[in-house]
């Protein structure tokens, strides 16, 4: 499972013309599903996440998780995530996992971290064409893998 995540100061997901889910301060994470994933890669990744020390604290150091700032979250599937671009210049998307076992792993993944964050969690909306707008706060991007977890 592959995480992108961005500290944003507000993020949002719009379908159809309609906004479907918004946050405050916190974080989007982009995420991708592997074959070969399960339950166990979302909630390692889910406790990384929400642990991450990259908000800043009051010397302006990124020292502070998500947990200690209260902040937010939002959740986009996202399966380009695990493009292979090794030959030619269109993307083979052969390794991200099929919806029947990525939507109820992306669907863990976001209660685990609603667990973790003891508050809800912004979503997306599995397979469909979403606009996504956030205002970058640094800008901090950072991927994660749960097959690197060493």
């Amino acid at each position: 499972m592959r995480a992108v995540l961005q500290r944003v100061r507000e993020a949002s997901v719009t379908v159809d013309g309609t906004r479907i889910s918004a946050i405050g301060p916190g974080l989007l994470i982009l995420l991708g599903v592997e074959n070969g994933d399960d339950a166990s890669d979302g909630e390692w990744l889910a406790a990384k996440l929400a642990n991450m020390r990259i908000h800043e604290d009051e010397a302006g150091l990124m020292n502070r998780s998500l947990l200690d700032t209260g902040g937010e979250a939002l959740v986009v599937s996202q399966f380009t995530l695990h493009a292979s671009t090794k030959k030619g210049n269109r993307p083979s998307f052969i390794r991200a996992a099929r919806p029947d076992l990525s939507e109820p792993l992306y669907e863990h993944f976001c209660a685990t971290l609603e667990t973790l964050l003891r508050k809800p969690v912004g979503r997306g909306r599995f397979g469909a064409m979403m606009d996504v707008a956030l205002l970058n706060d640094g800008p901090v991007t950072i991927v994660i893998d749960s097959k690197n977890r060493e």
